[in-house]
């Protein structure tokens, strides 16, 4: 290339020449620093080269080690498999010797077994064919049982209808015995005693052997135990209900419908179920009986029911049934159903006194008229609201007197239907004086009010023909007999149980009068005795219901309880006479 014009050429090229030689300076340093930078590497790499075949070296000197370690293992195991192949072996020869031995045992027992599996099934084989036999045997013993049990179950009921005829026909009283269930009450600590002690008095020692016998065992400290029996017209165990017990009672109230007086009393001591027998479960607000369990209901809730059941089948208008409640407290008579001005009821006091005829009547009771059980059972509940009860160690809602619930039965028959009706010779003369002749005031306005209506001679005869007869129903709910040093009472409460305890006393005088048939009978030292003296002197069909307590600590009352009913039941009163010939009506 031609430079311009003007430049000098030699300036020119000597300033490419400075280029060049600077270019060239800065590429021998550039050379000098990467040969210094080379220089450093190759040492590096000398240096890593070292390192790497020393890490050979180890690497080598490790897989030589670990390859013996291996090796040395491998031989160890080795060995020790081939001493466990060679006991295994030598097992197995045991064990093939062993199991040679047992398949050898195995055949020889198998035949035993077989032989006695043949045995065995032969013997089976003729047990069964005896067993068979024994079946036959036993199917005709069971048909002959039951035939046995029918006829025995027929003779008992014949046995026992004409036991009833012998104690009607010797108006003896019917005695029959309840025995209630331990309750808790009997295991309470009611009483400073040792828990020794404690346990055996909770003790059963009252059972009902059957439906006729009690045995009790005695026992004392230091003596042999002895069983005592007792024999009663019925018997209810604790298991029995109170239907069992009502399917007894129920007869006795069709009998008051033919002309009978009855009483039902319960007697026993203290908490052994009387008040539940005659009345069932109470109320603790007010100790009124419950009517919402049927099958819990006492003898005078269904004994209600039941009256007014059999007068549904009479004729109407031919019965009314008048009710009064009285208690005997403190040997007092008070009358539950009295009224003040107000209409409250309030018991007052009354007496008893002895009419012409000889018998008790309390002047001035009060008797309401019912019309169903429903308002017979009113009166009586209202009537509990007032009776008297007291807690005590044994009982927390102890009776202090006694319930007399008394239902007159007032039948109406005609004249004309009375001689066929109504047969009994021998008692009329004595029965035309018993019986009242005062109609209830109902009555007596149906009365008047048919005679002044009568238009001819013909009706106001049919109106005199009228008759009536009066029969009762005492149900008699008495206090408990009580001993002190276990009922723990003091002060009023004391007072009433000594009331108590002598009237119940006085009761048990009067049925030993009549047993031994003494000329006087001392009804007269306790008003409860007055007042039920009717119904104990022969008057009427007299059924008592004993109640007792099975337990141990109870024992000398239940022993008090079944002896009166013992007592009670030799008690020969004469025939119970029916109610036949009526008064004349006060219309004439």
């Amino acid at each position: 290339m031609r430079p311009p014009s003007g430049i000098d050429p030699g300036s020119v090229w000597a300033q490419r020449l400075r280029q060049l030689e600077r270019r060239l300076r800065t590429k021998e340093e550039r050379i000098v620093v990467l040969e210094t930078e080379n220089a450093a590497l190759h040492l590096k790499l000398a240096e890593y080269q070292g390192f790497a075949r020393r890490s050979t070296d180890e690497v080598l000197q490790l897989y030589s080690a670990h390859g013996q370690q291996q090796k040395w293992q491998r031989s160890s195991v080795v060995t020790q498999l081939r001493g466990s192949i060679k006991r295994l072996k030598q097992d197995l020869k045991s064990l093939r010797s062993f199991a040679l031995e047992l398949s050898k045992d195995f055949q020889r027992q198998s035949k035993t077994y077989l032989y006695q599996v043949l045995t065995a099934v032969q013997e089976i084989q003729l047990q069964n064919e005896a067993l068979q036999m024994f079946q036959i045997k036993a199917f005709d013993l069971e048909q002959s049982l039951q035939e046995v049990t029918e006829r025995y179950e027929k003779e008992k009921q014949k046995r026992r209808a004409l036991h009833n005829s012998l104690v009607e026909l010797r108006g003896n009283i019917r005695v029959h015995c309840r025995i209630r269930p331990l309750l808790p009450f009997d295991t309470a600590a009611g009483h400073s005693i040792s828990q020794d002690r404690q346990r055996n008095f909770s003790e059963k020692v009252a059972y009902a052997v059957d439906d006729e016998t009690v045995l009790v065992k005695c026992s004392r400290p230091g003596h042999a135990s002895v069983n005592k029996t007792y024999q009663f017209e019925r018997v209810y165990s604790a298991l029995e209900s109170q239907d069992a017990v009502f399917a007894d009672v129920a007869p006795l109230l069709t009998s008051l419908l033919d002309g009978y007086n009855v009483c039902i009393m319960a007697y026993g001591q203290t908490g052994s179920g009387k008040t539940y027998t005659m009345l069932g479960p109470q109320l603790e607000e007010n100790f009124a009986f419950s009517l919402e369990d049927e099958s819990e209901l006492g003898i005078i809730p269904r004994a209600a029911q039941e009256v007014f059941r059999l007068i549904s089948e009479k004729p109407p208008g031919s019965y009314w049934v008048e009710v009064s409640v009285v208690e005997v407290y403190n040997n007092e008579i008070f009358d539950l159903l009295a009224k003040d001005t107000c209409g409250k009821v309030f018991g007052v006091k009354r007496d008893v006194v002895t009419t012409k005829e000889g018998k008790n009547n309390v002047p001035l009771l009060t008797h309401e008229t019912v019309e169903n059980a429903s308002e017979f059972l009113h009166l009586v509940n209202k009537g509990l609201q007032l009776r008297v009860r007291h807690p005590t160690l044994v009982h927390a809602h102890s009776s202090r007197s006694h319930l007399v619930v008394t239902s007159t039965i007032t039948t109406i028959i005609s004249e004309d239907n009375f001689g066929t009706s109504w047969e009994d010779e021998q008692t009329s003369q004595r029965l035309n004086k018993e019986v009242s002749c005062t109609f209830p005031q109902k009555m007596r306005d149906d009365k008047s009010t048919s005679s002044s209506r009568a238009s001819s001679p013909a009706q106001l005869e049919a109106t005199e023909k009228l008759k009536q007869v009066k029969t009762r129903l005492q149900l008699v709910d008495l206090a408990g007999s009580e001993c002190v040093g276990m009922s723990g009472v003091t002060g009023a409460a004391l007072r009433e149980t000594s009331f108590i305890n002598r009237s119940l006393s006085a009761l048990a005088d009067v049925l030993g009068a009549i047993a031994e048939q003494r000329s006087h009978v001392p009804y007269r030292n306790s008003k409860l005795t007055r007042l039920l003296q009717d119904s104990i002197g022969g008057d009427a069909k007299l059924l008592v219901m004993l109640c007792i307590s099975p337990d141990q600590k109870y024992l000398t009352e239940s022993m008090q309880s079944l002896g009166f009913g013992t007592r009670a039941r030799q008690v020969q009163r004469g025939q119970v006479k029916k109610k036949n010939f009526p008064v004349p009506s006060k219309a004439k």
